[in-house]
């Protein structure tokens, strides 16, 4: 029988508590890990042990599928009318909201990002997913095809079957919705693992799924690591698609396993690299404020960080002066203070991977214009960081380093820009700052990435696709581009002769 998981908060910004259980969620119910084994859960603003959860294995991947195979052709896919899965997908959403803060405090606790950010930024756009792909559940359909009166033809759209999930521990409530969202609206059933680092709000959903009425097997979690049970999913015969979002290293392997099992469909999103354009005509409180957000947010965890900012030459001075001042004034600290922007990184893994990045841009030669330190001696913060003096072959310039740690870029004209801007292995985002209508569209259109903003970053909406160019991945997540993901497109040709 898995353990409890018991915990109260009394902070500034939330006072409540939560219990839910720690075990793999199959077949609609808590269980224990096969091995039964467990995993701890730190709390990156201290270090410490949270609570343990139940660690599964790929006998328990196995265990899931067999679940999820049996839902599929017994109570859900076809078996399911979209209305109903509409229906169960809103009850979801409903039961989200009534725990919205508690959602909100969760992510903090495991995470480390601020409880305000959660509330404000991923609680909405989680829940928004979710009912927006309710309201897509029962309009999947195809079409007729005119090839003579002799013959009918029509397509249609079916669910794919068993689909394997696997999620990042940046934004850990968020990549579930936007996972489980659109699965679930075209009929699959799905085996998930959340980040072994940030399980914490996928094992309340699975609770909540159970309370929402949804037959067991649709959805299945089982906590584990990616060498062990990610592998056993992204090899599975029996599953014939994988998500996943997370690193690109990862994301090729993922699609080795596909390739050397059953050719089963990947879409990944994976890193970035993303440049921040401010032209010389740019508003500078808006490109300040903006490209601050874009490499900071989320203490530049998100696979989009504006961690390459170009500058104009004739501005340069000025925007970087503002900009050290804006990052300067970010507070770093407990993610249940009232002011805090910034958090600690998610795990002490992390925190050494940015701050050996921090090491070797300064052993390379570049300027550590600002922070590149930790801060205090518990939990694992990282103060606002800014790089100048780069060169193009700097680790800090090409790789990601996923922290907040940013380069601004002297550039000279708009043909300069493009060049260094696309300069990179990465295509998920970019911005561009300017008060110029034309010059904004025609940089947008030169960009080769899969979302350019302009004159804001880091603004996503459950309606508008995301993904990613080059090694930023394949596919696209929100939006009704998404659906695709998650169908089988069936031709059928009726003789009416």
């Amino acid at each position: 029988m898995p353990s409890t998981f018991e915990y109260t908060w009394d902070t500034p910004v939330y006072k409540g508590k939560t219990s839910f259980s720690t075990g793999l969620f199959i077949g609609g119910k808590f269980v224990d890990g096969s091995n039964g084994t467990t995993i701890d859960v730190i709390n990156p603003a201290t270090g410490k042990v949270i609570t343990k959860i139940a660690e599964g294995t790929p006998k328990d991947v196995d265990i899931a599928v067999a679940a999820a195979h049996k839902a599929f052709d017994t109570v859900w896919g076809l078996k399911c009318p979209g209305g109903e899965r509409g229906r169960l997908l809103n009850k979801l959403a409903d039961l989200m909201e009534e725990h919205f803060d508690e959602y909100a405090a969760l992510e903090a606790l495991d995470n480390g990002k601020t409880f305000t950010w959660a509330k404000n930024a991923d609680l909405g756009l989680s829940i928004g997913t979710i009912r927006y792909y309710a309201g897509w559940a029962d309009k999947v359909h195809g079409s007729t095809i005119e090839t003579g009166e002799d013959k009918l033809n029509y397509t249609r759209h079916e669910p794919i079957g068993v689909v394997g999930q696997i999620i990042p521990w940046n934004f850990p409530l968020m990549m579930l919705a936007w996972k489980i969202g659109p699965a679930l609206a075209t009929g699959n059933a799905i085996v998930l693992k959340p980040s072994e680092f940030t399980p914490l709000t996928a094992l309340l959903t699975a609770k909540l799924i159970q309370e929402a009425g949804f037959p067991p097997g649709v959805v299945n979690i089982v906590n584990g690591y990616g060498n062990t049970v990610g592998q056993a999913i992204s090899e599975h015969m029996a599953i014939e698609k994988v998500a996943f979002t997370g690193s690109t290293l990862v994301g090729r392997k993922i699609m080795e396993a596909s390739a050397k099992s059953n050719l089963k469909k990947v879409t990944l999103e994976l890193g970035g690299k993303s440049p921040s354009i401010v032209f010389d005509d740019a508003d500078l409180d808006v490109a300040v404020n903006w490209a601050a957000h874009g490499i900071y947010f989320n203490h530049g965890q998100t696979c989009c960080a504006g961690s390459r900012i170009f500058v104009h030459e004739k501005i340069y001075d000025v925007f970087l002066q503002r900009f050290t001042d804006y990052s300067k004034s970010l507070k770093v600290g407990d993610p249940f203070a009232t002011e805090t922007f910034q958090g600690p990184q998610v795990s002490e893994i992390q925190f050494n991977r940015v701050m050996s990045y921090i090491e070797s841009g300064k052993q390379e030669g570049a300027t550590l214009h600002l922070g590149g330190h930790r801060i205090g001696t518990e939990g694992y913060y990282i103060s606002p960081t800014i790089f100048t003096d780069t060169k193009p072959d700097m680790r800090i310039v090409r790789e990601e380093i996923f922290g907040p740690v940013g380069v601004v870029i002297k550039f000279k004209d708009d043909d300069d820009i493009i060049h260094q801007a696309n300069d990179t292995v990465y295509g998920l985002a970019a911005a561009v700052f300017t008060t110029n209508v034309n010059r904004a569209i025609k940089t947008a259109h030169a960009l080769h990435a899969g979302t350019v903003w302009v004159n804001c970053y880091n603004t996503i909406y459950a309606n508008v696709p995301f993904g990613g160019y080059k090694q930023s991945g394949i596919g696209r997540e929100l939006g009704e581009y998404a659906l695709d993901n998650y169908t089988a497109v069936k031709a059928i040709q009726i003789n009416v002769t």
